[in-house]
């Protein structure tokens, strides 16, 4: 398995930005697909993005649709998360992932978590 280590949240008025990184260690990180989800208090993770590892494909949730994009590095190990015109409703952890195979909004297709990072956004 990959190993997966988020930062970069924080606390951000409505309208803002905010940019997640994703550090991977442990395996060959561009044999990965990758996504980014999110669970807020009370609620089920949900699917937030998604990108093929080469890049060439990816998927958005359709409430960040336009305001978030997930790009990746396979030099650096990384895949980020860049939040613009952030929303109350928007506040969460954000988890990264890694799945063997195609980028999808499946959950059980995911086989490594990060620990997550927290994103608040204020009013």
């Amino acid at each position: 398995q990959v190993r997966l280590v988020e930062s970069g949240g924080g606390l951000v008025q409505a309208g803002g930005s905010l940019r997640l990184s994703c550090a991977a260690s442990g395996r060959t990180f561009s044999m990965y697909s990758m996504g980014w989800w999110r669970q807020a208090p009370g609620k089920e993770r949900e699917f937030v993005a998604a990108i093929s590892q080469s890049a060439g494909t990816t998927y958005y949730a359709d409430p960040v649709k336009g305001r978030f994009t997930i790009s990746r590095d396979n030099a650096k190990n990384t895949v980020y998360l860049q939040m613009n015109s952030l929303k109350p409703e928007d506040t969460a952890v954000y988890y990264c992932a890694a799945n063997a195979g195609a980028a999808s909004s499946r959950y059980y297709e995911y086989e490594s978590w990060g620990q997550g990072t927290q994103v608040t956004v204020s009013s």
